[in-house]
């Protein structure tokens, strides 16, 4: 059964999201932690967002159509500051890529961020952040000289060489800017983390 109106929501969520971050990177407010506005907007849609789960279940393709499916997914993917609805929504994203009626590259992006927040090794290489030479690259990878490999077993087209020079002319392309003091941006990361319960303190 499809819900064209809760499709629209979810596309309109997204729309935002992407909205701010393009006037956030514009003013300059995206390298220097999680910026108040984006975490308000990302916390404001992760609950819409968990409404629409309560009535529908999980916003699969068959459910919503492919670009609301997708648009879910960003919500999911943005919704860091709440970890117990992030690690819900994985399991439900897993059980619906089973029933193959959701994207498992949404899964693999899903999980490794969730393995990142948790200070564990991603599995896929789809995490990345700004290193302490000031360039973006990949968080640590679990068996890294097998992670191309696992990386074509679920369809995602590049490699993790192609990925971080793509990530790289992006963030150029958006004006983003390591942060002005690496470990203090790491400490305030790691603090961020045990706040909102991704990491025990």
């Amino acid at each position: 059964m499809r819900h064209p109106t809760i499709a629209h929501r979810i596309i309109e969520l997204q729309n935002n999201d992407l909205a701010l971050r393009d006037r956030l990177a514009k003013e300059g407010r995206l390298s220097e932690g999680y910026d108040e506005e984006m975490r308000d907007l990302h916390i404001y849609n992760a609950n819409i967002l968990n409404e629409i789960i309560k009535e529908i279940g999980f916003p699969t393709i068959e459910k919503v159509g492919k670009k609301a499916n997708e648009a879910a997914w960003l919500v999911i993917q943005h919704s860091i500051a709440l970890p117990s609805f992030m690690k819900r929504c994985a399991s439900l994203l897993k059980e619906a890529v089973e029933a193959q009626k959701a994207d498992s590259i949404h899964y693999a992006y899903l999980s490794d961020r969730i393995a990142v927040l948790e200070d564990r090794p991603q599995v896929f290489g789809t995490q990345f952040d700004w290193d302490e030479n000031g360039q973006l690259s990949p968080n640590p990878i679990e068996d890294v000289a097998n992670v191309n490999e696992r990386r074509k077993s679920i369809g995602i087209p590049n490699t993790i060489e192609e990925q971080t020079e793509s990530i790289r002319i992006n963030a150029r392309h958006d004006n983003l800017t390591p942060p002005k003091d690496f470990m203090k941006r790491k400490q305030e990361m790691e603090e961020w983390k045990k706040s909102v319960g991704w990491v025990s303190s």
